[in-house]
């Protein structure tokens, strides 16, 4: 580069110094101070949440008065509050002298541990009544062991201070504060945070948001692109790392890009050798489980798998990108029909994450018989992918194209084991899958069902519920399953969010009704919850999204009846 185009690395060096100075009173701030830092941030995320929504959809394309809107609530706001409201709650019954977990909340199922972690409040079981969330423990750890290590840096020795370094994404706006968070909160960690170039107008929200925090010296901000990341992967006062984004985004800070990169790798000698976690994505399936679906069934789970696509336009890690189906199920055309219809008629968006169009022509050269629908929109329907080399199973498309395969299987216990073995042995990555099976058919298999939720190597399994759930709720850690090394990186290494900041994690599965209220008590999945707020479809998320923000952040039950007749209205 030029000296004009030189990387001005003084700011950065700065920002640095600043936080290296500081790293020692945040490591000696007690817990109650940091109940208290969290109480003033959630009124502050109130205040930012109709400016940061509003810059959100416009950079995305379409005015912030349109449905597409409702993602943006979800995402932003709506997720770091509820996640803040999830640190408190477990920090407050610390600085009460509790145990972080709820008594009964760590039991043994089936010779493995595992932790309740969702409902946790009143507020949990009556605004997402029917949803919970389980994490499954690495085998060999018992019940008692996981109780002694919850919470270990608020109840024994902290770690030493530390700078940490967040890579932002790009893609979903709370990302990058949610790493923020866990850094301080879950790690120890004071932080520096360097925005994505694609979402960095989300930088004055943030700093507004975490103001206490910057002006303690514990957190910074800046922008920048590749060269800026280069430069602080490699800083000496960067002590820890958290990246989210491909995995070409780990292998060219930990191995690099140049014509050593791959003698590196061979030889595991790193041109960055710190202690670095990361969120790489992958191919997500949803598995579709044959069983005795009604019309409103097919209507209502072809917006579900929609939604799991089209929400941010399918630029999400863990949108789901391969739709796994029983080929001789007569219910299979006819949910197809249904994702079919709800694609043509969704409001026209366009996909804008860099490089999108250039994924999705790869998608049209590989498969010429791809359906493009939807007025002014290219969403891409490949509705029958025989080749195992395809490249919708091999690559991310990161952008609105969904893939179907259709396995054998006679019934359901043998369509679960054809489609678990599939996507285990073809499709890369381990962030999350969803798994959908009406509640008569897993009565009537628990057997197969359950093998198939034991055997789904993945770090979220949402069982009825879009994986990507799991991202939202604070409580529940979000990450790769285990297993993944920095010369074979998957979909990454160690988890985030994790409020009850557990130890020895190897997945969360998700749960959520079949069917909506009232319809539920039809499908044997009875719960007070209507169509969720974020599907696609929902007439009235956005309305319902805002008004659940504010709760969130104030708790205001007053505000309960409102958000009630808006989710009820959707």
């Amino acid at each position: 580069m030029t000296t004009a185009q030189a990387l001005d690395t003084v700011p950065l060096d700065r920002a640095l110094a600043d936080l290296r100075a500081n790293a020692g009173t945040w490591t000696a701030t007690p817990v109650e101070q940091r109940i208290g830092l969290l109480e003033r941030l959630l009124p502050r995320i109130e205040a930012a949440a109709p400016a940061m929504v509003a810059d959100a959809a416009r950079a995305k394309g379409y005015e912030v008065t349109a449905g597409w809107a409702a993602e943006d609530w979800v995402t932003a706001p709506w997720a770091l509050a509820q996640t803040v409201g999830a640190y408190l709650h477990v920090l407050r019954r610390i600085a009460a002298g509790k145990e972080p977990l709820p008594a009964g909340a760590v039991r043994d199922l089936d010779s493995r541990t595992v932790v309740d972690v969702f409902p946790v409040t009143v507020s949990d079981r009556l605004l997402l009544n029917g949803f919970t969330a389980q994490v499954w423990i690495a085998p060999g750890t018992t019940p008692e062991q996981v109780r002694e290590r919850a919470a270990r840096p608020y109840r024994g020795a902290r770690p030493g201070p530390a700078v940490g370094l967040v890579l932002g994404a790009g893609n979903v706006p709370s990302i990058t504060p949610l790493d923020v968070l866990h850094k301080l909160y879950a790690e120890g960690q004071v932080v520096l945070a360097k925005m994505n170039p694609v979402n960095d107008y989300l930088r004055p929200h943030f700093e507004k948001i975490f103001e206490e925090f910057v002006d303690g010296g514990w957190v910074r901000f800046v922008d920048g692109g590749a060269e800026t990341g280069a430069y602080l992967t490699a800083h000496d006062q960067v002590d820890a790392i958290h990246v989210t984004g491909s995995e070409r985004t780990h292998d060219a800070i930990v191995w690099g890009t140049d014509e050593r990169a791959d003698e590196r790798r061979r030889e595991n000698t790193p041109r960055v050798d710190k202690p670095l976690t990361s969120e790489l994505g992958g191919v997500s399936p949803c598995i579709v489980t044959p069983g005795p679906w009604s019309a409103a069934d097919f209507r209502y789970q072809a917006e579900h798998i929609v939604t799991s696509k089209m929400n941010n336009s399918g630029h999400n890690c863990i949108a789901t990108q391969i739709l796994v189906v029983p080929r001789d199920w007569d219910g299979t055309e006819r949910l197809l029909a249904e994702i079919r219809r709800l694609l043509r008629e969704l409001p026209d968006r366009r996909d804008y994450y860099p490089g999108a169009a250039d994924r999705l022509d790869a998608v049209t050269r590989a498969h010429p018989e791809a359906e493009a629908l939807g007025e002014g929109a290219c969403r891409l329907l490949v509705s029958d992918i025989a080749d195992l080399d395809d490249p919708m199973l091999t690559d991310e498309v990161f952008a609105s194209a969904l893939g179907v395969v259709r396995l054998p299987g006679e019934d359901a216990p043998e369509f679960l084991r054809a489609a678990t073995e599939f996507a285990e042995s073809r499709l890369p990555g381990t962030l999350g899958a969803t798994l959908l099976v009406h509640p008569r058919t897993e009565r009537a298999h628990p057997a197969a069902v359950n093998e198939a939720i034991s055997a789904l190597r993945y770090g979220t399994l949402g069982v009825n519920c879009w994986s990507a759930f799991g991202f939202l709720l604070g409580y529940t850690p979000w990450g790769a399953f285990p297993g993944h090394t920095r010369q074979d990186i998957g979909s990454g290494i160690g988890f985030v969010h994790n409020a009850f900041m557990l130890e020895d994690v190897q997945k969360t599965v998700l749960r959520a009704p079949f069917a909506p209220a009232p319809r539920g008590l039809l499908t044997g999945s009875p719960s007070l919850s209507p169509r969720p707020p974020y599907f696609v479809t929902n007439r009235t998320g956005r309305t319902t999204m805002r008004r659940l923000t504010a709760y969130a952040a104030t708790g205001r039950v007053s505000a309960l009846p409102g958000i009630f007749l808006s989710a009820l209205r959707g």
